[in-house]
Order: structure tokens, then C-alpha cells, then sequence
């Protein structure tokens, strides 16, 4: 079985060689480091992009960067330990310094693969800012794992709308990381999610009473093997696509834009 590109082992001209034969797009996983319930491990979400990643870059040969383990999880507050969280802003900023590194160095493609529901807002963003900034030298993509497809969206969403370290999460968690499961804890884990039918937005302090939102109860390692299957075969669905896809119009419909940001 191939092994997955990853570029923090490499060594320059390796990294020099296998930008071209990607046709220059590079992986740029985005995980966190939240709690999740008294189950699951704080790294859930980093532990899951960082193994759909390095399976689908095995098998499509896509390098992938190492994933961002701090990100934005100011939802989850400090009522239970093992959050850390970087701002909305900070977060922005660092995607926008690596893509510049990765435009400066030859990458001309950059996907975000993303499986932490607060990233989404900020990542969306970055990706806006970027798309403009670097428009003609580098095309930029956000997916969330957790939407690769309408199977496993209805997965997540099962047993929750407002989900964490739910069914589907512990599922996960049982076929990849077993042994980070406290499997004497899932039974007496659930938690109903309370959001249906208001009209603000909560912190999770304010509907969760252990960090949980939904049913760990019903897991299992069967129906987290299906998932992780889903997520890889769909993701790289999208990398053999994204390695030479173009601009629906071509440059002379918005070269004037690039002439702009170079000026």
C-alpha cells in the first residue's frame, strides 16, 4: 500500500519534484483542539482530517502539509478543560501567511480540508481574501469532511443538528482510535441537542451539560469504518479533480484583476 505524501518529511528537491507532479495543488488539513465530551479525546477532529488526508494522499499523491491542531473552538469556552482556541481573526491570518509561503515557493493550487464545524465561518473567509489576493497565481478551495456527501452529512446529523462528539464522531473515533475511546463513558454520555427552534446562537456552555450534543450511545466501530471510507473515496473524487481544473472563463476575462493586484 502507497504511503501518504507528507511534506514535513521531505527534503527540498523531493518537495521540488512532487509539486510538479501534482500539478502544483497541496492538502492543508484543519483539525482543533477542543473537548469533546468525557469520551472522546481533545484532538478528535485533528486525528480525523489528519487520517482522511493521508489516505487519500496515498492514494492519489497529493502531498499534504501537517494539520492546524489550534484553531477556533471559542464555542466550546473553558467550562470543561482542553480547549485552546486562536481567534477568528488570528486563524484568518495564519491561512493567509501560509498560502502566501505557498504561492512564493510554486504551489499554484491550495485545498483546505477542514473537519471542525467553527472553522467553517472563518476558513470561508480566508478562502474570499485569498481567491482575490492571488487571483491568476493560486486557486483555493475549502471542503469539510463531515459534508463530503449527503450519506455522511445525514450521518453527522442523525441524532443532532447542533452535534458534538456524537454518534458519527464516536464511531469514528471507535474504528480509527479505539484506544483513545473511555469506552466505560460512552453509555452514560448523551446529551440532547437543545438548539432546536431558537433564534440566537449559544456557546456550547450554554446547551451541553457534559460537552456532548447528541447520542455516543449508538456508536459503533462498523459505522465508523463506513464514514471513513465515505470521506476518503470523496475526497479524492475532488484531488483528481482539483490537480488540473481551470477557471470556468479564461484569463482574458479577468486578467485586468490580476494586472491590478500586481500593480
Amino acid at each position: 500500500m502507497a504511503e501518504p505524501i507528507l511534506l514535513e518529511n521531505l527534503a527540498w528537491p523531493d518537495i521540488s519534484q512532487v509539486r510538479e507532479t501534482s500539478g502544483g495543488l497541496l492538502i492543508l488539513p484543519l483539525g482543533a483542539t477542543e473537548q469533546h465530551g468525557p469520551h472522546l479525546p481533545c484532538g478528535m477532529d485533528t486525528l480525523l482530517v489528519e487520517k482522511v488526508c493521508e489516505a487519500a494522499s496515498a492514494r492519489t499523491r497529493v502531498p499534504m502539509m501537517s494539520p492546524l491542531r489550534y484553531t477556533v473552538s471559542q464555542g466550546h469556552t473553558t467550562k470543561w478543560p482542553g480547549t485552546f482556541s486562536l481567534t477568528h481573526f488570528t486563524f484568518i491570518a495564519v491561512i493567509q501567511e501560509l498560502a502566501a509561503w505557498a504561492v512564493a515557493t510554486g504551489w499554484t493550487r491550495l485545498l483546505l480540508v477542514n473537519s471542525h464545524f467553527g472553522n467553517d465561518a472563518a476558513a470561508r473567509v480566508a478562502v474570499d481574501q485569498l481567491r482575490l489576493e492571488w487571483i491568476g497565481k493560486l486557486h483555493v478551495g475549502l471542503v469539510h469532511v463531515f459534508k463530503s456527501s449527503e450519506d455522511v452529512w445525514s450521518a453527522y446529523t442523525q441524532d443532532a443538528q447542533d452535534l458534538h462528539a456524537n454518534r458519527a464522531e464516536t464511531s469514528l473515533m471507535m474504528h480509527l482510535f479505539p484506544e483513545l475511546v473511555v469506552s466505560h463513558r460512552v453509555i452514560a454520555s448523551d446529551d440532547p441537542d437543545r438548539t432546536e427552534g431558537c433564534v440566537f446562537s449559544y456557546p456550547v456552555a450554554q446547551t451541553s451539560l457534559n460537552g456532548v450534543t447528541g447520542n455516543p450511545s449508538e456508536a459503533s466501530a462498523g459505522e465508523g469504518a463506513f464514514l471513513f471510507e465515505k470521506m476518503v473515496d470523496d475526497l479524492c473524487v475532488l484531488l483528481e479533480k482539483a490537480i488540473s481544473e481551470e477557471p470556468p472563463l479564461p484569463a482574458s476575462h479577468w486578467d485586468d484583476l490580476k494586472k491590478l493586484r500586481d500593480d
